[in-house]
């Protein structure tokens, strides 16, 4: 177990060698002539932009887009909690926290990046080449997560965390509408870190804009079970090393949105029927 753990490691350090040489690589500057003096070094402003929309992005997010804002605005009326109450006031509440992370993950950036000179959209990992060759790296992921993700959910914690919305068991319309938003919200994340800020740095620091990456992706997980964020490190270390060597982040929206669901489920067969999980 150990040997295979080693090994595996040893695979991902050499996925951030080649990462970390073929980006640098591509910005290399021209080559001088024979006793010119070198170029000077230029200051390369992608970084400055991107990570300023980070941060603004999650800034807005952390004081507009939380439904707690929404529902200090609109607040609840009396029956929303109830299993026969018919208010769906607190599903309206999950949309506005799922649409803002639509409008903060993905719209803001690609608004950005459609005013950047010379920059595409779809390189930014949206491409869907070679899709078909690398799914097989996420279904053994998904494999693998599976029985930690089962052992999870017998958790406490794991239980009054999952899923969000607490009455997503009261009819098969919400459940479903449930995970549609949830899923959104993953497309949009997983657009956000490994799409916009792995491929918007690359250029400029290589493979280290995986380790830069990964410290708000972790940030993004407070108020989770402390497991999950301490796991979100090595899953946003994985999924940024596959963004970056596949150039797509497909399979990461495939197999976030599969472990998601899966884990709702789970959640939902420890609550005795007819009462909403708590």
């Amino acid at each position: 177990m150990f040997r295979l753990v080693a090994a595996f490691f040893r695979w991902v350090w050499r996925q951030w060698e080649i990462t970390h040489e073929e980006a640098l690589g591509q910005a290399a500057p021209p080559p001088t002539k024979k006793g010119a003096p070198p170029p000077k070094p230029k200051l390369d402003w992608r970084p400055l932009v991107i990570l300023l929309v980070v941060a603004v992005s999650l800034t807005m997010q952390e004081y507009w887009g939380e439904r707690d804002q929404f529902l200090a605005w609109w607040p609840a009326p009396p029956d929303a909690y109830r299993w026969s109450g018919q208010s769906h006031h607190i599903l309206l509440s999950f949309c506005w926290w799922s649409g803002w992370r639509f409008f903060g993950y993905l719209v803001l950036p690609m608004t950005v990046i459609a005013f950047i000179p010379g920059e595409r959209i779809r390189d930014y990992g949206l491409s869907t080449q070679g899709f078909s060759r690398h799914v097989w790296i996420y279904v053994a992921l998904y494999l693998a997560i599976l029985p930690v993700v089962y052992w999870a959910s017998h958790l406490g914690g794991f239980q009054r965390t999952y899923p969000f919305y607490k009455l997503a068991h009261r009819s098969s319309w919400e459940f479903l509408a449930w995970e549609g938003l949830y899923a959104l919200q993953f497309l949009s994340l997983e657009f956000f870190f490994r799409g916009f800020m792995l491929h918007g740095l690359k250029r400029s620091i290589g493979a280290h804009a995986i380790w830069v990456m990964v410290v708000p992706y972790c940030m993004i997980h407070y108020g989770k079970p402390m497991l999950e964020t301490l796991g979100a490190i090595v899953a946003g270390l994985i999924l940024g090393t596959l963004a970056l060597r596949t150039r797509s982040i497909w399979c990461g929206v495939l197999i976030h949105v599969s472990v998601a669901v899966t884990m709702d489920l789970l959640a939902l067969t420890h609550c005795s029927s007819g009462i909403p999980c708590r």
